[in-house]
């Protein structure tokens, strides 16, 4: 089982890194001292289990738990005993820790985990990127904001950047086309080009090899134009 831990405080990391030490079939991959670098990691790998501090600075335990979409199961490691009844109204919460762990505690945790984990339903099919919900989260200046799928206009690579254009304004983000064409719905967007996604129920005007969108004109690459005329409604 691979497990991130999560907390402001180095102390308190090193705590519940040696008590996962003591279970052989427990890997710790990684430890953030802040829940967005977590999140950032957790786009890119999938992990089992998340042992998480509820307070910290900026971004709470609770918002990483309510940010992300298809959580891995997480055990929640805190002070504070005043938000244990509150904690279990998130399913992906499996078990609640109070500091200071002691190693009997922690073996109780840890046969709930693999309780939890023996239930978990199966990875979602190719099939089921269509259904990603209606926002995107991005991370600017260790701040998340939420964008509605539906005001996105065009995304455009930029080196180790990408420029994502909404109706009201552009953000730069430091991914790939890539990596974010993984989390966009393939029924609203399409790439048109290397350096470009766009989505195309904004499409204005089609000519030649380009397509205007709002008032920019975006290539079409040759190789992405038939797809790109398979999904026009045509008449």
């Amino acid at each position: 089982m691979n497990c991130i831990i999560i907390d402001d405080e180095a102390a308190a990391r090193a705590i519940v890194r040696q008590l996962c030490s003591k279970v052989p079939e427990l890997d710790v991959i990684e430890e953030f001292d802040n829940a967005i670098d977590a999140i950032k990691f957790l786009n890119q790998q999938a992990i089992d289990i998340v042992f998480l501090d509820i307070h910290m600075p900026g971004f709470s335990g609770v918002d990483f738990v309510q940010t992300l979409k298809d959580p891995p199961r997480i055990v929640l490691t805190t002070s504070d005993t005043n938000f244990a009844i509150e904690a279990y109204q998130y399913e992906a919460i499996v078990d609640y820790l109070v500091k200071p762990i002691t190693s009997e505690r922690f073996e109780i945790s840890m046969q709930k985990i693999q309780n939890a984990l023996a239930k978990r339903p199966k990875a979602a099919t190719a099939e089921g990127t269509s259904d990603l919900g209606e926002d995107l989260y991005i991370n600017i200046d260790r701040r998340l904001i939420k964008l509605k799928f539906k005001e996105i206009l065009v995304i455009e690579a930029k080196g180790d950047y990408i420029d994502i254009k909404t109706e009201k304004e552009s953000y730069r983000v430091h991914t790939t086309l890539k990596k974010i064409k993984e989390k966009l719905p393939e029924r609203t967007f399409l790439q048109i080009h290397r350096s470009y996604i766009i989505n195309f129920t904004k499409i204005i005007d089609i000519e030649d090899n380009s397509v205007l969108i709002e008032k920019s004109v975006i290539p079409i690459s040759r190789s992405n134009r038939p797809e790109l005329m398979r999904r026009l409604n045509l008449l």
